[in-house]
């Protein structure tokens, strides 16, 4: 019997998140983003939380609405700043919200290596900058590299375009980003699909996220307003 779970609601997707989670948000701009998760997580209420992500917000949906709504205390991320992330500019000039910047290849290695059950490893990205301070650097081979650990989350929010009833996700191009890696790093993958399929309606060839690292599905066709904002 299959392990997870497919929520009729998006609240019931989100049920639990606690206050102060670590939360690793699937995305490339709005690529791949879990919108629906991420506005169920503004109604559930979880507060004072750390989002890993590629960048800080777009606009005012996604992670920006969710920043706006003074739920995030950290931000780790490798693109905090770009033309539509007003809402974190604003926040942190403020000193409303921390901020940590990793190197994108780092940052999905850490995400990756946490999955892996890696305790840490050496990467000779951001040597010599800011980024390196108070870090372990070691030289090896004539080169110099900075010691990294691996980023876990508590709850992955990703979004994929098909799943099946065992969990089995085929992402759509670009949109696939940082979903895999993170789906194995968090204690809780929570994902948003176009579609649910039933098991087996994925060529197993084409699986990229086995169904082992996925607990709850919310399935964007069953829900009136999802459908209605896809079709617009």
């Amino acid at each position: 019997m299959s392990r997870t779970a497919v929520c009729a609601a998006a609240h019931e997707a989100v049920a639990g998140i606690a206050d102060g989670a670590t939360i690793l948000v699937g995305g490339f701009g709005m690529a791949g983003m879990p919108t629906t998760l991420i506005d169920a997580i503004i109604e559930q209420g979880a507060a004072e939380l750390t989002i890993v992500s590629n960048n800080a917000g777009n606009g005012d949906t996604g992670l920006a609405a969710l920043l706006a709504a003074g739920r995030v205390a950290k931000v780790i991320c490798s693109f905090p700043r770009q033309a539509d992330s007003y809402v974190f500019d604003r926040l942190y000039r403020d000193g409303m919200v921390d901020l940590e910047v990793v190197p994108q290849g780092n940052l999905a290695e850490r995400i990756r290596a946490a999955g892996a059950g890696i305790g840490a490893f050496f990467c000779p990205t951001g040597v010599g900058t800011p980024l390196a301070s108070g870090k372990e650097i070691r030289t090896i081979d004539g080169r110099d590299y900075v010691l990294e650990y691996p980023i876990r989350g508590d709850v992955a929010l990703i979004a994929a375009h098909l799943a099946d009833r065992a969990g089995n996700l085929l992402y759509r191009k670009t949109a696939r980003n940082f979903g895999p890696v993170m789906a194995t790093a968090a204690t809780l993958t929570v994902v948003e699909v176009s579609r649910v399929v039933e098991t087996g309606g994925i060529d197993p060839e084409t699986v990229v996220t086995p169904g082992i690292f996925v607990d709850r599905i919310l399935d964007l066709s069953s829900i009136p307003a999802a459908r209605t904002e896809a079709a617009s």
